[in-house]
C-alpha cells in the first residue's frame, strides 16, 4: 500500500444508520457504498468472459490465491469479501478528510452508531472531501484529504456479497496486493470501538506479518526483490515521519511553553523534515517520477497527516511482539488482540506501548 493507502476503514461512512451530522452526508454514504456493490461481479464470471483484458485476468486470478492464503494460512475470515471484482472508473474508492489542530496531533473524531467514534471522515466524491477539508481549515484546523483504494465494512456485509476488489487496488505488485487484503480482512477479526490506532495498527501488523509470509512462500524472486526496493523506501520515509512526528509530540506536550515558541519550533522541525526528505529521496534511484506520492506528501504534510499515520503504525511494534509471545498462532494471536479489545482505550493502548500484550 502507498502512504496515503494504508488500506482506511471507511465503514463509519457506510454503515451510518442514524445520526449523522447530516442528512446529505448519509444519502452520499448509503448511495456511494451501494454503488460499488453494485458495480461487483464474481471474479469467476471477469475470468470467464473473453474481452477481461489479460492483466486484469491474471490479476484476479493471482488475488484469489492470496485470498486462499489468507484463510487457509493466516487463519483470516473465509467469507464471500474479495471473491467479487468492481470496476469505479475513479482513482480511489473513498477520500478520508482528517484535521488536527495546530499545535496538537490528536486527531478530531466523528461519531457514529456501530463504528463509535474515528479519527477521520470518508466521502465518495473528492470534491465534496476536498470542501470539508476546506471547511475545518477555516474553524482553525489543519485539514488533509487523501485518497483510499479499499475499506472494510468489518464484515457486516458479508450477507450481500461482501466487500469487493477494487480498480484502484487490483493491479498494486504482488506484495502490496497480498497486504492489503490481510490488512482488510483483519478488521473483519478484531474491531474496538472508538479506537482507531488499535484497530489500524492490528490489521497493519497483520498484513506486515502476513505479507512476509506470502512472499516468502508463494512469489517469484523478481516479486520479492521489486517489494524489497519498494519497501525499503517506505521503511526510510516512514522513519523519518515517526522522527518527526516525535519531535512535534514533544513540542506540542512540552508544559509552560508558549503558543508562539511552540510554533517557532515546529516551523524548524518541519522546516528539517523537508530537508532530509530532499537528502534521502536524492539516493532513491529511477525516474523521479515514481516519488512523486512521497513529494506531495512531504509539500503538504501538517499535523492532520502526521497523526493519520501514527494510526497505522504507533502500536505495530506492540503487536508483533504479541504475535511472537503467542508463538506465531494466529488463533492464539487473534484471541490475545480480541481480549486486549475488551480493555479500556488507554489500559489496552499501553500495554501494547510497553510490550506487555495480553
Amino acid at each position: 500500500m502507498g502512504l496515503a493507502a494504508v488500506a482506511g476503514l471507511a465503514v463509519a461512512a457506510t454503515l451510518c444508520l442514524s445520526g449523522c451530522a447530516t442528512l446529505g452526508y448519509y444519502w452520499q454514504s448509503v448511495s456511494g457504498h451501494l454503488h460499488v456493490m453494485g458495480a461487483a461481479r464474481p471474479v469467476g464470471d471477469w475470468l470467464a468472459e473473453p474481452q477481461t483484458p489479460a492483466r486484469l485476468r491474471d490479476k484476479l486470478a493471482l488475488s484469489q490465491r492470496i485470498r486462499d492464503f489468507a484463510s487457509n494460512e493466516l487463519k483470516l475470515p473465509d467469507n464471500p469479501s474479495y471473491r467479487r471484482y468492481a470496476e469505479l472508473h475513479r482513482s480511489a474508492a473513498v477520500w478520508n478528510v482528517t484535521a488536527a489542530p495546530p499545535l496538537s496531533l490528536e486527531l478530531r473524531t466523528w461519531c457514529f452508531p456501530v463504528t463509535g467514534c474515528v479519527g477521520y471522515r470518508g466521502y465518495y466524491d473528492e470534491a465534496r472531501a476536498r470542501a470539508e477539508a476546506a471547511e475545518l481549515a477555516t474553524q482553525g484546523y489543519e485539514t488533509n484529504a487523501y485518497p483510499v483504494p479499499a475499506y472494510s465494512t468489518l464484515g457486516m456485509l458479508n450477507w450481500a456479497g461482501g466487500d469487493p476488489l477494487l480498480s484502484t487496488f487490483i493491479h498494486y505488485p504482488e506484495g502490496e496486493l497480498a497486504r492489503l487484503l490481510f490488512h482488510e480482512l483483519a478488521h473483519q477479526v478484531v474491531y474496538a470501538k472508538n479506537d482507531t490506532m488499535f484497530n489500524e495498527s492490528f490489521a497493519t501488523a497483520v498484513e506486515r506479518i502476513g505479507g512476509a509470509l506470502w512472499l516468502q512462500q508463494h512469489a517469484s524472486e523478481a516479486a520479492r526483490r521489486e517489494y524489497a526496493e519498494f519497501d525499503a523506501r517506505r521503511r526510510q520515509f516512514r522513519g523519518l515521519s515517526r522522527a518527526t512526528r516525535e519531535s512535534l509530540k514533544e513540542i506540542y506536550e512540552t508544559p509552560g511553553t508558549a503558543p508562539e515558541a511552540k510554533e517557532e519550533a515546529k516551523r524548524r522541525v518541519m522546516e528539517k523534515f523537508r530537508a532530509d526528505y530532499a537528502q534521502l529521496r536524492a539516493g532513491w534511484p529511477g525516474d523521479p517520477a515514481r516519488y512523486r506520492g512521497y513529494d506531495r506528501w512531504v509539500a503538504n504534510a501538517n499535523n492532520a497527516f502526521f497523526g493519520t499515520q501514527a494510526a497505522y503504525d504507533e502500536l505495530v511494534p506492540g503487536f508483533e511482539a504479541l504475535f511472537k509471545r503467542e508463538g506465531g498462532d494466529w488463533a492464539r494471536f487473534y484471541q490475545a488482540a480480541q481480549d486486549l479489545a475488551k480493555l479500556p482505550k488507554e489500559e489496552r493502548q499501553q500495554r501494547l506501548k510497553e510490550g506487555t500484550g495480553g
